[in-house]
């Protein structure tokens, strides 16, 4: 059994474990130990998170089982073009992949998407990240690449569409 709702302060904490127990097994074989730990200390500091989810940056979604979080999303429409959505952040700890999580936070962003008018959600996914293979299958197409500098590293990502 699972809940969807709203991060709130409370929740960075939960957040910051999930993107530490997934960006590991997921990023370090593509991007190695330095540049995951660099990442994750820049775009994961208690911080940082504390005010994406406080300024309504952007909104988080928590799914829990049990009460504890397993998985997130966060989302926003985009500073350069507001009809469009943005998927900022997507994470399943990796227990509970396969069951389903992140078509459900996808299809919940979608919806909130729609609700507000708007009718293209996009995100960024690394270009030899298998989850891109899971976003095809979501209905997200590659729109273009782009790289992105973060520090001394660069985020070489595919930016993916979907029409709503």
């Amino acid at each position: 059994m699972y809940l969807i709702r709203e991060a709130t302060v409370n929740d960075v904490e939960g957040i910051i474990k999930i993107a530490e127990q997934t960006w590991w097994p997921t990023y370090e074989p593509l991007l190695g130990k330095e540049q995951v730990s660099y990442m994750l200390n820049e775009l994961y500091s208690y911080g940082k998170i504390y005010s994406q989810v406080n300024s309504g940056a952007q909104t988080f979604l928590l799914l829990t089982e049990e009460d504890e979080p397993v998985a997130f999303a966060a989302y926003s429409p985009r500073e350069e073009n507001p009809d469009v959505y943005k998927l900022h952040k997507l994470y399943c700890l990796p227990s509970t992949q396969g069951k389903g999580y992140g078509k459900i936070l996808i299809d919940t962003v979608a919806e909130k998407t729609r609700e507000a008018g708007k009718n293209t959600l996009e995100l960024n996914v690394n270009r030899y990240n298998k989850a891109k293979s899971f976003y095809e299958k979501m209905g997200f197409e590659i729109a273009y690449e782009e790289d992105i500098p973060i520090g001394d590293y660069w985020m070489n990502d595919y930016v993916m569409r979907k029409a709503l």
